[in-house]
Parts: structure tokens; sequence; C-alpha cells
């Protein structure tokens, strides 16, 4: 900081905040730091007592908080997001699209790590709005070194950090099964169930079948809509390990590559992907308890298979924690905890 006249300020950066208060009118800052006075702020600035002014001095090596602010955002600005102008050394960042927001957590925690700098984001593989907050950078001192943002850049390897990906109208397919289901002994309230949630992504059913528990005559349903071109198969039903349920072993003789027959998620422990072919068509089963439940295993996958994000049996596992749906009398999901290990 230097402290120079006012009068000789024009052009130069403030190092604080300067507050205006007027009685039975305002409180607040008249001038912000990182604020360049302009001409026409000087009349305003001598009224308000300062004589003298803190403004900020370039120093040989370091960066001013916007610019290194822009570094930062350049760093974690990805695909479909937009941004507010910097201020104060901070840059909010928001979806410029509906998506599947998309977060980097190895390099987020690492640039947080570094100290002086924040990147504060809302939790990846979710959807978000358009318009939604994603983001906030901040940096904290009024100036940080050269160096250390370049060291940041480097660990940003040039892929960023936060993306949205839009998501896909897909056709799905739907084989439901149960005996007690095929046989009209109970009606069939899991499609609808089914049918609501794809519609929150504008997926449609193109083709629905009931099942007997028979594994060779599922497999012959799921079969029949990938060669038509349907681009996801869920299975409801007959998920468990009771004998009677052949769903698992239909899926799996697809020639489907298994992921994961199993989710340590409640509800929805029983779930299965598998993707088939070398156009990787998300093949699904889902367990009784996506039919009743309000939120389950079910609403933490979807977003990333019509975004077509890539899941591994690794993902399904962090899922761990985080993982149990507290079944809350009023469901605000998804500003909770479910599903949103660290």
């Amino acid at each position: 900081m230097k402290l120079i006249k006012t009068v000789n300020a024009v052009g130069h950066i403030l190092c604080h905040d300067i507050t205006r208060i007027a009685r039975g009118e305002t409180k607040g800052p008249a001038f912000r730091k990182s604020h360049v006075i302009k001409e026409e702020d000087i009349p305003l600035l001598l009224s308000l007592g300062k004589e003298d002014i803190y403004i900020w001095e370039n120093e040989p090596g370091m960066m001013h908080e916007n610019d290194a602010a822009e570094a930062l955002c350049e760093i974690c600005q990805g695909a479909n997001i937009g941004r507010s102008e910097a201020k104060e050394g901070k840059i909010e960042l928001s979806a410029l699209i509906d998506g599947l927001f998309k977060v980097n957590k190895e390099k987020i925690n690492k640039i947080n790590a570094f100290g002086q700098m924040v990147i504060a984001a809302r939790h990846g593989n979710f959807p978000v709005k358009t318009g939604d907050a994603l983001a906030g950078v901040r940096i904290v001192p009024l100036t940080i070194g050269e160096n250390k943002m370049s060291a940041v850049k480097q660990l940003g390897g040039g892929t960023p950090i936060l993306n949205v990906i839009p998501f896909k109208r897909k056709k799905a397919g739907v084989v439901t099964t149960g005996n007690e289901v095929f046989h009209g002994r109970i009606p069939d309230t899991f499609t609808s169930v089914i049918k609501e949630k794809l519609s929150e992504y504008g997926a449609d059913i193109a083709k629905h079948v009931l099942m007997r528990d028979n594994h060779e005559e599922i497999t012959k349903a799921c079969m029949e809509m990938l060669g038509i071109g349907l681009e996801l198969i869920i299975c409801t039903g007959g998920m468990s390990v009771d004998p009677n349920d052949e769903t698992p072993l239909a899926i799996k003789n697809t020639g489907a590559q298994v992921v994961t027959y199993g989710a340590p998620v409640l509800p929805g422990s029983m779930f299965m992907l598998a993707y088939h072919g070398d156009a990787k068509v998300p093949v699904i089963g889902l367990p009784a308890c996506v039919m009743y439940a309000g939120r389950s295993i079910f609403d933490l996958i979807l977003p990333r298979i019509m975004a077509d994000d890539p899941i591994s049996a690794e993902d399904l596992s962090l899922l761990g924690q985080g993982g149990l749906c507290l079944s809350c009398p009023q469901c605000v999901f998804p500003n909770c905890g479910f599903g949103k290990g660290v």
C-alpha cells in the first residue's frame, strides 16, 4: 500500500472500502476496494474527509486480486458456464444450460489447499438449471504472487475444473417384470414412476412390455429393444437374491458389461448397471424400492445416464458416505446430503 494525496489518485486502485454515512439516508460503501479512481470520484472522496488515500502500489512479481481472480476463473470455467465480472477479487459462475454439473474434486481440493485463494462450488453429479449458481472463485489478499498463480495454472492442466454437460433426449425401453403383474393379479404401479422421472429430462418411454419372471424372456425383450435402437433399457423388479428373481441374470445374458450389482445406497442397494455394445447403451435393473421410495439410487444415477456421463464401479462405491436417505417428512432433495459424499 502507498499513501498519496487524493487529488493525485486518479487512475490508482483503492486498497480498502471507503464508507459513506449520511444521517437518515445511508451507511455503506461509497467505493469498494479494487475500485479504479476516476476524476469524477475526487470531489466525493474529499467530501468524505479523504484528503489522503491508500492505493495499491504495483510490486514486481505480484498480481492484483482481480487479475488473479481472472486467472483462477479461467482454470475453473468450462463448458456451458457463464461468469460475472471480477469484483473485489471474486467472480461468480452460473449455468448457461440445463444439464449435469461436473466437478473435478481432486483438482479443486488441491487448489484450495494452496491457500490465499478459494473455489467454493455446489456438489457435482447433480442436475442444474439455466441460471443456477454453480461456484464462486475468490482471491483472499489484495495481492498475490504471480508464481503462485502460475503453479495453480499448471495444476489445472488446461482442462477446466467445472463443466455442465447437456442432457440427451433419450428413447427408453421399460421391461416390467413379475408374475403377479404379468398375470394381472396386481396393477403395474412401477412404470408410471419411471415415466415421471424420465420426463424430468425430456426422455420418452418408446416401448414398454410386461414380462413374467423368466430370465430368457426378459433377455429377449431387452435384446429386441436394443435391436430397434433404444438408448436406455430399464428393467423393473426381480432384483433381489430370491431364486425367483431372475432380472440380474437376464441383464447379464444380454452380453452387456456389468458395472455393478449392488450399490451402497439405501433405498436402492440391489441396483444393477451394465453397458451394452460399442454404443455403451445403459441397461439398468431397478429394485422395487424405487417404486415406493420418494428418492433412491435411481435419482442419483439418472442425471448421469441422461448426460452420457460414464459411471464406474468406483463412482458407485463412493456413494456410501451420504448414501443413506433419511426419508424426511418433507423431502427437499437435492437440497440435502443424500448422495453427496465428501
